[in-house]
């Protein structure tokens, strides 16, 4: 089985070697390889010199943007590139320890499901402040309430599918910024693709370490949740 990676990359220059490293020294079980496609998006300060002079590997892949263009198109980005049989994103600035991947992965190589979230209100959940953990029980909240769900964390970082639902769901994808985490998830309870939650550990990073997303980000979402339930784009 083929699992496909993708890490979208702004600004992070303290964090982006250790992610791959990572990554690239997962303990996968036998029968399991993986491609790691990082996509830098149009980074301003030493992440891409940082990733030009990483040691090529043959299962690392790395696209470079002039311009900084969003989250979402960086995420849209990796998924045209992927051909995993399995597909996983990860972010790069290690709130997220990819030693979960593996667990995460285990219930769709299994066959037991299609779509797996890590859910980090299930787990561990340190570091997040009031506002920050107020914003995604709104947005979980607001989901569950207009498609019916029991979600417990549907702005984790953590969504992992085959690759069939993969590719269903990247033909439809327009969001631009962080307000893809909103969009794959309305679009794959549409397509009647409830994930399952399993437990994730979150060590969460404060504005000063380098946190991007902003309260602006969560309207955002708001109005793509309710926009695609009403009228489905």
């Amino acid at each position: 089985m083929l699992l496909s990676i993708i890490v979208p990359v702004f600004n992070e220059e303290t964090s982006v070697v250790e992610v791959v490293d990572r990554l690239l020294n997962l303990p996968l079980p036998e029968g399991m390889t993986t491609e790691i496609i990082v996509v830098d998006d149009g980074s301003t300060d030493g992440t891409t010199r940082i990733l030009q002079d990483y040691p090529n590997q043959p299962s690392l892949k790395i696209h470079y943007s002039v311009l900084n263009f969003g989250k979402g198109v960086a995420v849209r980005v990796g998924l045209r590139y992927a051909h995993g049989d399995v597909v996983a994103i990860q972010d790069a600035d290690l709130e997220y320890d990819p030693a979960h991947l593996l667990e995460l992965v285990k219930p769709l190589a299994e066959g037991r499901a299609e779509v797996v979230y890590g859910s980090r209100f299930l787990g561990v959940n340190q570091g997040m402040v009031v506002l920050q953990n107020l914003g995604n029980r709104i947005l979980t909240g607001f989901t569950n309430l207009l498609y019916g769900t029991r979600l417990t964390d549907t702005y984790t970082c953590y969504k992992i599918m085959t690759r069939g639902v993969a590719s269903q769901v990247s033909r439809v994808l327009t969001a631009r910024g962080f307000e893809l985490e909103a969009e794959i998830t309305a679009r794959l309870l549409l397509m009647g693709h409830k994930p399952l939650e399993l437990p994730i550990k979150y060590l969460a990073r404060s504005r000063k370490q380098g946190k991007k997303i902003r309260a602006r980000d969560g309207f955002r979402g708001l109005w793509w949740l309710l926009r695609i339930k009403l009228f489905g784009s």
